[in-house]
């Protein structure tokens, strides 16, 4: 018997309990010293709900310890109300339930209990000039401090400059240690861009933008004569993509100075006073402010790899909200999707582990994470919105083998928006080193940089992320001119029994080079590409960098504003088949970037430039690319959308698509079902980072 199970049996002999009782109740007014056998108090007040799940999950554990063949669930219900965490929620092998007998952490009768790794602000006084005022103590003393801040349920940001755009890198320096470890640590600003007279200047950050990701720094040292800017820390390579080379756009975050417009909000962790300027309509006595001080809020933790895991434990219809991020004192880079960032909720040996109908909000990092050794979990009707970075991460970036290697999970139905409120280089899916896992009816929305990533090794290594189905998605506003290099669907390494199949991608914008539908980057072997529309990208529906044997079938790509499909490599084998494809543009190339040689083959595809001029097959007229070999049956030809003005492209019975072999799919109800009011109210936020506009042809 472990510690919790023996504190827990105590708990059990000081507590009345009548009959085998295989539900707990805890509520917001209850009590741990309580029974918890019932859903409100008696009318004495000395019985009713536990107050807390942690105790709850202690009794639990005793009660399955004494009743070791239960057939029935056992139930721990939350009755509606703001759960303020103490401490991070731990969920080990002891809770764990059976097939016949799961542990279910449940909305009481459909009400709804949030879990919020936040404290209440109360107490603001207000000055003349409007702005609100609330000194925290344990904030001037240096136990708290916080970066993030949300009223009535809305992420307030902190003043940044400039207060509309970016600034650009002036010149490109080297690093101050010509052997540093890592990367860059300095670089040139314009006159008046940074300004070493700013209050608090230790706490003033920096978001510098390398391609694909974006550096949060802060400030060593401003040399005014030079017009340089020293960092605490450095990127974290010294190869091209974390530089700091002149152009590149950056933010400066938390100046004080620019606290000047409604919803801004700025705390001085000398003095302990956080300030905030109200928006129209809020007033001091109706608002909840809410300040996150925990990381992490659920941890479910096994030991693979002892054998034990935490087995058939579900959490339904619970919201979880409010978690931190603070800037270390070197600053933050990470070479990609802000990947090694942990999760609000984390799963590490968790089997047949179940989220259904919850909310992850308002986070610091990413929502959901399923790690070392975690398997047969489901993700199920479950929404991510605010997040500071992604949505739901499985898998490791190391490799893992046998039951320490995540797996067989599956994500469904979710809703993932407004992601990379503070990462902007997060996914809203990533799976690692991981596979057997299954995306399917998703809708992802609003980021900076890719809608679902999979796989984590680069180039021909063996394949550490195979047979995962990535189907019935909705991918939309990736990008948004932030970052660079960036896919709706990315994917990287050999990926053999992979499909990516009727998923909808579009409106993918990349600062630079880079925004593309589906991206198979370098060493990309072995999948299927099948019944996907994709429309309205940067840099083209299909990039392949590099790979071999790619099948690509029975695709819409529509209206890349640069090129169609685009390939990097040119190899000596064949690197990919495009067969049964719609593309149709009106602006742009066809085929763009390397064609070189002859191992690829395109046939049976029809192809429509509604531009209204004649087009060439990478330089070559139709008749010269036939003869090459390539889409010796093909057409070109209107396939007679109903509507591709108004991205409608549903076929006419009569469209010419049909004699290449082309499949019509359904054209619309992709992507997850019963969140459009959140989807629209995630949409109605304010952006993260200054976005673009587009379409453009730049």
């Amino acid at each position: 018997m472990n510690m919790k199970s023996t504190l827990a049996l105590v708990s059990l002999l000081l507590i009345p309990v009548t009959g085998q009782c295989k539900s707990f109740y805890v509520s917001p007014k209850g009590n741990d010293h309580w029974s918890g056998n019932m859903p409100e108090s008696n009318r004495q007040h000395t019985d009713g709900p536990f107050a807390t799940l942690q105790h709850a999950l202690l009794v639990l554990a005793a009660y399955r310890l004494n009743h070791p063949a239960l057939s029935q669930p056992v139930h721990i219900y939350l009755r509606g109300g703001f759960y303020s965490l103490q401490s991070t929620i731990n969920v080990d092998p002891s809770d764990s339930g059976t097939p016949k007998s799961p542990t279910v952490i449940e909305a009481y009768h459909h009400e709804h209990p949030i879990l919020s790794g936040g404290r209440t602000l109360a107490g603001w006084t207000k000055t003349a000039d409007g702005r609100w005022h609330l000194l925290i103590p344990t904030v001037k003393s240096g136990q708290w401090n916080f970066e993030e801040l949300w009223v009535n349920g809305n992420r307030r940001y902190r003043p940044r400059a400039p207060q509309s755009g970016y600034f650009h890198i002036a010149s490109t320096k080297p690093a101050t240690t010509p052997n540093i470890k890592f990367g860059y640590d300095q670089f040139g600003y314009s006159v008046g861009d940074i300004n070493p007279d700013w209050q608090n200047l230790n706490e003033v950050e920096l978001m510098i933008t390398e391609i694909w990701n974006m550096a949060e720094m802060r400030i060593k040292t401003i040399h005014t004569a030079s017009h340089v800017v020293t960092l605490t820390g450095p990127t974290w390579s010294t190869a091209s993509w974390a530089e700091i080379p002149e152009g590149h756009q950056y933010l400066v975050k938390n100046v004080k100075e620019n606290l000047n417009e409604p919803g801004l909000w700025y705390l001085d962790n000398g003095t302990g006073e956080v300030t905030y300027i109200p928006v129209h309509g809020e007033h001091r006595s109706k608002v909840h402010i809410v300040a996150p001080h925990l990381t992490r809020l659920l941890n479910i933790e096994g030991m693979p790899d002892k054998g034990e895991t935490v087995r058939w434990v579900s959490f339904k219809g619970i919201s979880f909200m409010n978690s931190a991020w603070l800037t270390p004192s070197k600053g933050y880079d990470f070479p990609q999707a802000n990947a090694d960032l942990g999760g609000t909720i984390t799963m590490e040996g968790a089997r047949h582990c179940l989220f259904q109908n919850c909310t992850i909000s308002h986070t610091g990092a990413w929502g959901l994470t399923m790690e070392d050794g975690s398997r047969y979990n489901a993700v199920d009707d479950c929404a991510f919105t605010d997040l500071g970075a992604g949505g739901v991460k499985i898998g490791e970036l190391v490799s893992r083998k046998g039951n320490l290697e995540a797996g067989h999970d599956t994500v469904d139905n979710c809703l993932m928006a407004a992601g990379g409120r503070i990462h902007p280089a997060a996914t809203g899916i990533l799976i690692g080193k991981s596979s057997y896992n299954t995306i399917n009816r998703c809708t992802i929305s609003d980021f900076y940089y890719t809608g679902i990533s999979v796989g984590w090794t680069w180039g021909y290594a063996p394949s550490q992320a195979h047979n995962n189905i990535i189907s019935n998605n909705l991918i939309e506003r990736i990008g948004q001119g932030v970052l660079s290099d960036m896919g709706g669907i990315y994917l990287l390494g050999r990926s053999p029994g992979t499909i990516i199949e009727h998923n909808c991608i579009h409106d993918v914008y990349s600062e630079t080079y880079g925004g593309w539908g589906v991206y198979l980057d370098e060493g990309v072997c072995n999948v299927i590409v099948k019944n996907n529309l994709e429309y309205n990208t940067k840099s083209g529906s299909l990039h392949q960098h590099y790979g071999e044997d790619n099948l690509i079938e029975n695709n819409i790509f529509a209206n890349s504003l640069h090129g169609q499909i685009i390939r990097t490599l040119a190899e000596n084998h064949l690197s990919e088949t495009l067969e049964h494809n719609i593309i149709y543009w009106n602006k742009g190339v066809l085929l763009g970037s390397n064609w070189s040689g002859n191992n690829y083959k395109f046939d049976d595809n029809l192809y429509w430039f509604a531009g209204g001029k004649q087009f060439l097959f990478n330089g070559m007229s139709f008749a010269e690319w036939q003869q090459k070999g390539q889409d010796v049956h093909s057409l070109i030809a209107n396939p007679l959308f109903e509507d591709p003005s108004k991205n409608n492209f549903k076929l006419s019975s009569r469209s010419p698509a049909l004699e290449i072999g082309f499949h019509p799919f359904p054209v619309h109800h992709f992507g997850c079902a019963g969140y459009s009011r959140l989807l629209k109210l995630a949409n109605a936020l304010p952006d993260a980072f200054p976005a673009h506009q587009f379409p453009s042809g730049s």
